[in-house]
């Protein structure tokens, strides 16, 4: 199954069950070589120091949910990339580019 790295509205469960129909369970894990940034919206950008992490929750999904959760994000302007996580387990972040 897909792993999704959640570091905003996809970790509340109303959030959950609106877009997936059933609310996620999840483990925290890091996004090493990233920082929040406060836009319109939380967001993350790479920047390259290994010191700098973001906090979330990563969660397993279907392929099914995970093509809901690209309609979700993409109200607002957010695609899917892969990363390297912490824990070394390699899962989807949602991000916005620019």
């Amino acid at each position: 199954m897909p792993l999704l790295f959640s570091y905003g509205t996809l970790q509340d469960e109303g959030v959950q069950v609106a877009t997936f129909g059933r609310r996620l369970e999840g483990h925290a894990d890091e996004l090493p070589g990233y920082e929040m940034r406060q836009e319109k919206h939380r967001n993350v950008r790479p920047n390259g120091r290994s010191d700098s992490r973001v906090q979330g929750t990563v969660y397993e999904v279907t392929e099914a949910e995970l093509r809901a959760a690209d309609a979700y994000e993409a109200d607002d302007g957010y695609g899917r990339i892969a990363v390297v996580l912490a824990s070394g387990r390699e899962a989807w972040v949602y991000r916005r580019a620019g």
